[in-house]
């Protein structure tokens, strides 16, 4: 198929945003294993991104000197003391940001697709609002490495976003109380400098809370979804749902997750 775009088919102007901008922070506590396969990828989508960690975590401190990227080493995550307060760790990362137009919280276990950036940036978002995207769901590491080697498109021709050709779809969250859709932590994109909003909730000993309450400081109608866009979040084999909330349990993600042993 052509990958040559006709713009005489459009019915209507459209111009990116010419002055798009893009921060990143992802907070990560011994997810080294994670953050390895998915920084290289995931840093050249921002134009500043930072890494927060405790200073225990050597590991991804050395990822994030590797691939030059700004690690935040903060106690405020408490993991010493066996918490994980991600909140915290969010908004010390947040503290090193300009916030002058978009930010994205994002997990470590997240990789971007490529084109990710020129999409974000094409589709003139609304900057009051909090927007929330797609992912699927890779079960273990040699499935994504297999998936690597010669990867099946998710976007193709600059026309389609393929879903069903690589994993499963993992779901969405929609709360009734909350009016609905509810954007969750593994990626969160918002305007701090318009939306007013530029801390994360906190108080939290767990990741299973806070990031279900920031997107409800929005309105259901200011939270968006964005199609255009599916990442893939990596889990090791023996992921299920909230077992490292409370901090990593799981095997590594590598080739031989049992002769590794876990974190």
């Amino acid at each position: 198929m052509s990958y040559h775009v006709d713009a005489s088919f459009a019915t209507a102007p459209h111009t990116p945003d010419a002055n798009f901008a893009l921060e990143g922070v992802v907070v990560c506590d011994h997810y080294h294993d994670f953050l390895r396969c998915t920084l290289p990828q995931n840093k050249f989508h921002f134009d500043r991104m930072v890494v927060v960690t405790s200073p225990e975590d050597r590991e991804t401190q050395r990822v994030c000197e590797f691939y030059h990227v700004e690690c935040v080493l903060t106690d405020a995550l408490r993991s010493r003391w066996k918490e994980f307060r991600k909140g915290a760790g969010i908004n010390a990362g947040l503290a090193k940001l300009a916030k002058l137009d978009w930010v994205v919280h994002l997990d470590a276990d997240i990789w971007l697709p490529p084109l990710t950036r020129n999409l974000l940036a094409n589709a003139n978002l609304a900057k009051r609002m909090i927007y929330g995207i797609d992912r699927f769901i890779v079960k273990g590491y040699r499935l994504w490495d297999s998936f690597l080697e010669l990867p099946k498109l998710q976007h193709e021709c600059n026309a389609y976003v393929h879903l069903n050709n690589s994993f499963p779809l993992g779901e969405r969250i929609m709360q009734d109380y909350a009016g609905g859709y509810v954007p969750i932590g593994f990626f969160q994109m918002w305007n701090p400098k318009v939306s007013g909003i530029e801390k994360y909730p906190e108080g939290h000993t767990t990741a299973g809370r806070e990031d279900t309450l920031f997107p409800q400081q929005w309105p259901r109608g200011l939270r968006g979804f964005i199609p255009e866009v599916v990442a893939y979040h990596l889990e090791s084999t023996d992921s299920g749902f909230g077992t490292n909330w409370g901090g990593r349990k799981t095997l590594p993600f590598t080739f031989d997750e049992k002769r590794a042993g876990r974190m």
